[in-house]
């Protein structure tokens, strides 16, 4: 007999898991702390995983699942939570990832965010980029700035989503939540479209292609101040990513897009703590006048050094000074640090390491 998926993902929310993976040859596994750990629970086989997670969808999710063979959703069970599910095949099996997405929306102080988070809300145009791999906690990042700016001013708030996870609740602002599929059809689209709607604030779930960059740039120009995540490890790093995105030709344009509109990266990871749990790991580029210059003359490889500079004024930091912060406090191992460092002989230098 199959198991009842509802009662499981009530098991995975009460255990404080981040995450739960059903494939199979395998039992299902939940992640705590960033660590995948399975539950005690027998082997599913293909078809034990397809019975359980088809008495999740409708019809027509089933089709676009069985055509298309991916399928990306978001899940509301009241009692239980509120979840990001991905269904996939492998070896010809249903295998599916559960995020769970909490209900409660995490203020700044929360989650005892640098103080130049709430600066950076109060910008009126620009564009600010919060980036990191998959479960470095973008989402959860980004949902506490917009909390901030719910809490604290009256805007119109459109967040374009695949699917859409943080909902929040109209406060101070009001919010038009949009999800791909349902909603809209396509990032950029629904960017053209919601220049219509009177927005203040756009967040764009991911900056996926050419046509989405070019259409979220021209909205931070334009005044309005836009939020957007993308798959990259370092502040300097996206910059290149965004640029190389575009052919050679237009790269000069593109560069100029951003030097004039670009108000922040937040470049971040999950690292595990020494008494369990995670702490995230921000490296924090705010653009100024020479940064924008290092842009737009196709020199980003110096920023990194502007980042090292006049810290105390402008609130920018490089992930080896957060990670030699939390080595020095005892909130994480040395060993940890150097693992998880974009530039671990640098890390070594200051923890001074051979």
């Amino acid at each position: 007999m199959p198991i009842d998926i509802r009662k499981l993902l009530k098991s995975v929310v009460s255990h404080g898991a981040s995450d739960l993976h059903l494939v199979s040859r395998s039992e299902p596994q939940i992640r705590i702390d960033g660590t995948l750990k399975p539950v005690n629970l027998p082997v599913l086989t293909g078809k034990d995983i397809e019975e359980m997670t088809y008495a999740l969808l409708t019809e027509k999710q089933k089709k676009a699942f069985e055509e298309q063979l991916e399928l990306d959703f978001s899940l509301m069970l009241p009692g239980i939570g509120r979840f990001r599910a991905n269904y996939y095949k492998t070896l010809g099996h249903v295998a599916a990832a559960f995020r769970i997405i909490p209900t409660e929306i995490p203020s700044l102080d929360d989650l005892n965010a640098p103080k130049i988070y709430k600066a950076l809300v109060k910008r009126e145009k620009g564009l600010i980029l919060v980036t990191g791999p998959t479960g470095s906690g973008k989402s959860t990042t980004l949902a506490a700035l917009l909390n901030e700016i719910n809490l604290t001013e009256h805007k119109h708030v459109i967040t374009i989503e695949d699917p859409v996870e943080f909902i929040h609740e109209n406060k101070r602002s009001v919010f038009s939540h949009r999800e791909l599929g349902t909603d809209t059809k396509s990032f950029a689209r629904s960017l053209k479209y919601a220049m219509r709607q009177d927005p203040d604030i756009i967040l764009i779930g991911e900056m996926r292609d050419k046509e989405t960059i070019e259409a979220a740039l021209t909205a931070a120009e334009t005044g309005h101040l836009v939020f957007a995540t993308l798959h990259t490890n370092s502040a300097p790093g996206t910059i290149n990513r965004i640029i190389d995105v575009f052919d050679g030709n237009e790269q000069g344009q593109i560069r100029a897009m951003i030097s004039t509109s670009l108000v922040a990266v937040i470049s971040q990871m999950l690292l595990p703590k020494k008494e369990g749990g995670r702490v995230a790991v921000p490296e924090i580029l705010i653009s100024n006048h020479a940064i924008a210059n290092l842009i737009r003359e196709d020199k980003v490889h110096q920023i990194y050094s502007q980042m090292q500079l006049g810290q105390g004024a402008t609130g920018m930091q490089t992930q080896t000074q957060v990670l030699q912060r939390l080595v020095k406090s005892g909130v994480i191992e040395k060993e940890t640090a150097i693992q998880y460092a974009n530039k671990p002989d640098e890390l070594k230098s200051t923890l001074n390491i051979r």
